[in-house]
């Protein structure tokens, strides 16, 4: 009896155990999933500091100040960024203050350059003179300066722990190193941090039929292309430490390289071999291993499966060998079990409603994974196509196409290069009609 996607999944995910995490340096954790909450070591910011180029006031000095009415002050000095000048500021008296510097202690607000007439200009301070001629280097001021509008407290300052204070939290075990992320965490003063990182993982190549791509094929042999496949989700996955091999097609080879690799890595994924043949030596040696077991999965492509932990230590994928049922298998089973090695909050990929653009046939009785690409409008209208014939176009609206033929998909590897996710039509549903709203995986950027 074929067992579900989301039983088998279910199994999966109840089976795996995180790796070990260890402690690294914030500097070499992009990429690797936290595992553990960081918080804050500091105030974020550190301290209150000017949003803008300009001087820091006393916002009472500015009190109805305007263009023909200005405020005039005097100008102690300069606080740049990173100074740690903090000079008391009596009434009537500022500094010029740079984006980013501290807030003097005494000064409650920032008025911006471009509000401010400076005695660097020769003409700018003549009697009856309000502005500059030029607003560019020559409004700053050196000992006076006339502010031309009032501000209140806290006008274009930065306080204090305003974006974080010290212990917040920051983020989340579970949560991977993205950029963004680890930036964040660099400036809540976090220098090293308990990160899951890439689990090992070998792509076992087996299959008498299999070339290398370029070689001559002689009658009955195909180019071998699911090691490029399997190795490039693998980095679309994030995952960046994986290793190649090829084998022998027979039963001995076979068993050895596993119990090799299952010593040396986390995960290996394997295609092919893996149905009721006689020859099918994937299968064959994996039943002689306890805890991997071999299912009939209700799914189309992909039906048959083998998964689980080889006696030698790592986990084991041997999935069909068909490109497209390959790929479907990685996306439903192989990269959510990745996800779960690594301890990621969610091993999920979001999903999308769309709208078929078009019939298809479907697959009652099973879940249907149909590579799909994005279309512009009903009927499949690509971009640049003609609206007259195609009618309007619903705004908001997601439509999907097949990129492979329904009836065609584990083998149709040429149309699958154009797909930009997967539609999954649930077993209840069979055929799908144009208009239908079908969830979508999304794998394309």
């Amino acid at each position: 009896m074929a067992i579900t996607p989301e039983a088998h999944l279910a199994w999966v995910l109840a089976s795996v155990t995180p790796l070990q995490p260890r402690r690294i340096a914030l500097e070499q954790a992009i990429g690797t999933v936290l595992a553990e909450d960081a918080r804050a070591a500091h105030p974020l910011p550190l301290w209150a500091n000017s949003a803008m180029d300009g001087y820091a006031v006393r916002a009472t000095d500015t009190a109805g100040a305007s263009a023909e009415y200005p405020a005039r002050l005097t100008v102690l000095g300069e606080v740049a960024a990173g100074s740690p000048w903090d000079p008391p500021l009596a009434p009537g008296e500022c500094v010029r203050i740079m984006t980013g510097a501290p807030l003097p202690s005494d000064a409650d607000a920032v008025v911006r350059v471009e509000a401010t007439v400076g005695d660097r200009d020769a003409g700018s301070m003549r009697a009856g003179a309000m502005h500059a001629p030029d607003r560019g280097a020559l409004a700053w001021a050196d000992h006076g300066v006339r502010v031309t509008a009032e501000v209140t407290v806290g006008k274009d300052v930065r306080a204090r722990g305003e974006d974080l204070a010290a212990g917040d939290l920051v983020a989340r075990a579970g949560d991977p190193l993205t950029a963004a992320r680890a930036s964040a965490l660099a400036a809540a003063g976090i220098a090293d941090v308990l990160v899951r990182e890439s689990p090992r993982v070998a792509v076992l190549v087996t299959g008498a039929e299999l070339r290398p791509i370029g070689a001559p094929l002689s009658r009955g042999q195909i180019p071998e292309s699911n090691s490029l496949l399997m190795r490039g989700l693998l980095a679309e996955a994030g995952i960046t430490r994986v290793s190649v091999e090829r084998c022998p097609d027979d039963e001995s080879s076979v068993r050895e390289r596993l119990a090799d690799l299952g010593g040396t890595h986390d995960l290996i994924v394997t295609t092919g071999g893996v149905g009721p043949g006689t020859r099918d030596v994937m299968r064959i040696v994996l039943e002689e291993e306890p805890d991997v077991r071999a299912v009939r999965m209700a799914v189309r492509p992909g039906q048959p499966q083998c998964a689980g932990r080889l006696g030698a230590g790592g986990w084991i994928f041997a999935l069909p060998g068909n490109p497209v049922s390959a790929a479907v298998s990685f996306e439903l089973f192989v990269r959510p079990a990745l996800r779960a090695m690594q301890g990621y909050a969610t091993t999920a990929r979001p999903r999308l409603l769309a709208t078929a653009a078009v019939d298809w046939r479907g697959a009652a009785g099973r879940l249907q994974v149909l590579p799909v690409r994005f279309a512009d409008g009903p009927g499949g209208a690509e971009a640049g196509a003609d609206p007259e014939l195609d009618g309007p176009h619903e705004p908001g609206v997601i439509w999907c196409v097949p990129a492979v033929h329904s009836s065609r998909v584990s083998h149709s590897v040429g149309g699958f290069g154009a797909a930009e996710g997967y539609a999954l039509v649930g077993p209840e549903t069979g055929d799908v009609a144009a208009g239908d709203r079908i969830s979508v995986i999304r794998t394309a950027p």
